[in-house]
């Protein structure tokens, strides 16, 4: 075993040789990877072994085709086979709402080139004849699923990588990690000490304990699944014999069942409602090769369902029941990238869908950690997504409800209940006794909307428009028309300071910072000048820096804070970045009277000229100190309050009491993001992600380019040099009962092929029918080409929709989105339609805000 290498990947299942092999193939090879057993130890050995592309996040699903394709060419390398059982599948909707969320599912695949196709219940019975189609509604097929050899692809990869230099030492525990003062680690393990400048955590079922080696707590729980074989079925050799192929992978939504064929008979597998957590405090060191003990009564309610669904399988004998412990994030995607707060330490764990993911999950931390970016919008696979209050009880009560959700539809105005309330501010309790209905905003409770006197403060979720759409257009209309109130304490709130605050900000940022009690907007670029933030930033003294952000992204940006932080010379330790999380929280009032009404809580002059439209002061609100932002969210006239926690009570009865004379009413979220689409104002991680530039994002007049050279300035330059390729773009959308919620495709009636849509990703399927024949699509895609779902005609799918809902003041139904810049400015009526729930609806670009497109009224 070698004692100094460049990295150490500890943990030797199929994520942590996947993490090998392309950090080989990307060109470093003085790397190990130490297994404290054998290979395959944890979860890997004894997976279902399936595959699909199918995920919730579109970007997700595209590292997910990637690893599907990526077996062959470790086949190729190695020399060992993975036993690639490519048969397609379908998911199975047996009410009208699950077949909506097929629709949804299969619009997103038209961008991403996935060759889906809703298809009839008796057309998936055709290939797999054990169900009973009575049972469903409906069905997708996916060419691109299948199954494979577990421990088999697992080799491959080792193998492929140990050919491109890598070393593995197994039978080798890890012991301990400790970080020296130049940022490299000491590796002890069982056999001696590894120096390495970076070190990753694929550790699986141990990956939590790895994680505390360095004083992290991930968010990550294993819980038991299982899945039974049967005995061979004279059916299941029957349909082989007269088709001459396997039967297909099935998902059964109700039963909340997965089922395929396995040799002679079939495989069934559940994410039961009755789920149970493995070792949810600490992970056994002797846990290797072994399965956990049987439950069928736990799992019985599935199997009932799953019998009368699929009556061909009652009557089979069992030959083996697998139960066997699996790790979760709490969202069920995987925990990757560089952990905040430490140098070169990198995870890649909570990976339970290994065979669908970890091809994918190896090349993004591969990019990230050769070349400083993982190459693709990996967000939904971030270890930075969660913050410190996804602690061990919070994990683990989310992970239940995430596992017995598995195959439950996740409605757009869905709350999930498990362990909240987990942070709440001083007004939580005022808000419920205002009838509001509470979202959860990055672990914090903050109001959606409010119901009317009398009525539930509930949800009724739903892909459609919901019972919130009529109170949510009464808070619109009130603050627009008078004035409304609402909680920002789920803002992100930081403060820089020092000599060399604005020397580092500046260099962050693309925009001038402000002059003293101005401020700012500004995105913030990476290298490749990508948009990884968006900003308000206030100068609130010489050396002294408010900056306001999303929520959700704060462990994100202090890593990028902190990694950017000078290092030397006289500048290197007078830069101090502090994050308030609910240290700081903040109330936003907003409309045609919120001058009027601040102006009796405060003491000094806030007229026009006195307190202009982006200007920060900081004065006593109420009698509280606080901190002023002439600014909302709204693009209204209106301002955002910050103050300590113990004053929000105070600070919001003050506004509550003074608000009565001028139609006061209290509006939540919802609103808010109504608000802003009238505006035209995009929204991080929706409109504004590291796959877009800063151009593409129509964010031009906050990037100034002669300032100084500031991050991402050449690539900058360089896209607007040349022109961005995609726009974003605002819809006013015909729709009918239900509004775009993200992800949908826009058609465009257009001959040009702009490039924008990514073809089909390479691998195929054929479909049969219950005699054996070739069935290629229906009947109105029959001899289509392999854009097959993407194009139609005279019209194509151009791009695709990152936000959108109901504009309740306008009264239009609204949507963002990409679109080739070539057609970013056509207004044109008949170009452009939308797919909602499966049916196209006719959309106009709107390129002026249909509400005060002048700015007029923010700014009077």
């Amino acid at each position: 075993m070698k004692s100094h290498v460049k990295a150490v990947v500890i943990g030797g299942g199929v994520v942590g040789c996947s993490v090998l092999y392309h950090l080989a193939k990307a060109g470093w090879t003085d790397i190990m990877l130490i297994e404290r057993s054998e290979l395959t130890s944890g979860s890997s050995w004894h997976a279902a072994g399936g595959f699909h592309t199918l995920n919730g996040d579109p970007n997700v699903a595209k590292l997910q085709a990637y690893t599907v394709q990526l077996y062959k060419e470790i086949e190729e390398i190695s020399g060992q086979s993975c036993s690639l059982h490519l048969t397609g599948g379908v998911m199975m909707a047996d009410t009208p709402e699950r077949m909506d969320f097929l629709r949804l599912a299969h619009a997103k695949g038209r961008y991403l080139g996935m060759d889906t196709e809703l298809i009839t219940p008796s057309e998936a019975k055709a290939m797999f004849p054990l169900m009973d189609e009575t049972n469903f509604v409906g069905a997708m097929w996916d060419p691109v699923e299948g199954h494979l050899d577990p421990s088999g692809t697992t080799i491959a990869y080792s193998k492929a990588a140990k050919k491109l230099g890598a070393e593995i030492v197994l039978r080798n525990r890890v012991v301990d990690l400790t970080q020296q003062p130049d940022g490299t680690w000491n590796v002890v393990t069982e056999q001696g000490t590894v120096h390495a400048e970076h070190v990753v955590n694929c550790g699986g079922l141990w990956a939590r304990e790895i994680g505390r080696m360095v004083g992290v707590e991930l968010p990550v729980l294993a819980m038991e699944h299982m899945y039974l074989l049967t005995e061979p079925m004279p059916e299941v050799e029957e349909f082989n014999k007269s088709t001459g192929r396997e039967m297909i992978g099935v998902l059964d939504f109700k039963g909340e069942i997965y089922t395929r064929q396995e040799r002679n008979g079939i495989l069934l597998g559940t994410y039961e409602k009755a789920c149970k957590p493995w070792s949810p405090v600490n992970t056994p060191w002797d846990f290797g090769h072994e399965l956990l003990p049987p439950d069928l009564d736990r799992i019985a309610p599935s199997l009932e369902i799953g019998f009368k669904h699929f009556p061909g399988i009652e009557k089979a004998g069992i030959k083996q029941i697998i139960n066997g412990p699996f790790t979760f994030a709490l969202d069920g995607n995987p925990l990757v990238g560089p952990v905040q707060g430490l140098t070169n330490f990198w995870c890649a764990c909570a990976v339970m869908a290994g065979f669908s993911q970890g091809g994918g999950v190896g090349l993004a931390l591969s990019n990230w950690m050769v070349h400083g970016d993982p190459g693709f919008d990996v967000w939904g696979m971030d270890v930075a997504r969660f913050g410190e209050w996804a602690g061990l009880r919070y994990t683990n009560a989310k992970v239940r409800e995430n596992y017995s959700r598995r195959f439950s539809i996740r409605f757009p105005n869905e709350e999930l209940p498990a362990a909240r309330p987990a942070q709440t501010t001083p007004l939580y309790d005022t808000m419920l006794a205002n009838n509001a209905v509470m979202g959860d905003s990055w672990g914090l409770e903050t109001p959606l909307w409010f119901a009317p006197k009398g009525k539930e403060p509930k949800d009724i979720v739903s892909f459609h428009r919901s019972n919130d759409f009529g109170p949510i257009g009464e808070e619109v209309r009130a603050t627009r028309e008078r004035v409304g109130v609402t909680e920002i304490a789920n803002f992100a709130k930081y403060e820089v300071s020092g000599p060399g605050a604005e020397e580092f900000l500046n260099r962050l940022m693309t925009n001038r910072m402000p002059k003293t009690g101005r401020i700012v907007l500004t995105p913030m670029i990476n290298e490749f000048g990508k948009l990884i933030g968006d900003f308000t930033i206030a100068k609130a003294g010489e050396d002294r820096f408010m900056i306001w952000g999303s929520s959700a992204a704060q462990k994100y940006h202090m890593r990028w804070f902190e990694k950017h932080l000078p290092k030397d010379g006289p500048r290197g330790s007078e830069v101090r970045i502090h994050r308030f999380d609910q240290t700081l929280v903040g109330l936003s009032i907003a409309g045609p009277k919120s001058r009027d009404l601040l102006q009796k809580l405060v003491d000094v002059d806030i007229s026009t000229k006195a307190f202009r439209f982006m200007d920060f002061r900081e004065m006593a609100v109420g009698g509280a100190p606080c901190m002023v932002n002439r600014i909302t969210y709204t693009g209204d006239l209106g301002y955002e309050i910050w103050m300590a926690p113990a004053y929000e009570r105070l600070v919001y009865k003050a506004i509550k009491d003074a608000g009565e004379e001028f139609g006061l009413v209290d509006f939540g979220m919802r609103a808010l993001l109504s608000m802003r689409l009238e505006k035209n104002f995009p929204t991080w991680f929706r409109e504004l992600r590291p796959i877009y530039g800063p151009f593409e994002g129509s964010m031009d007049r906050f990037i100034k380019l002669e300032k100084n050279d500031f991050i991402g300035r050449e690539a900058a330059a360089k896209e607007q040099a040349e022109g961005p390729k995609l726009r974003r773009v605002s819809f006013i959308v015909d729709a009918a009962d239900a509004d775009v919620m993200g992800d949908e495709p826009i058609w465009a009636k257009v001959s040009k092929d702009f490039g924008t849509v990514e073809k089909p990703h390479g691998y195929g399927a054929p479909r049969f029918d219950d005699k054996g024949k070739e069935v290629r699509g229906s009947k109105a895609a029959e001899g289509a080409s392999a854009v097959r779902g993407i194009v139609d005609g005279d019209w194509r799918v151009v791009g695709w929709v990152t936000s959108g809902g109901y504009a309740h003041y306008v009264q239009k139904s609204m949507a963002q989105g990409y679109v080739p810049a070539a057609l970013a400015e056509d207004e044109s009526a008949g170009l452009f339609e939308i797919e909602i729930l499966g049916h196209r609806r006719p959309a106009r670009i709107n390129v002026e805000a249909p509400f005060d497109p002048s700015g007029e009224k923010m700014r009077s």
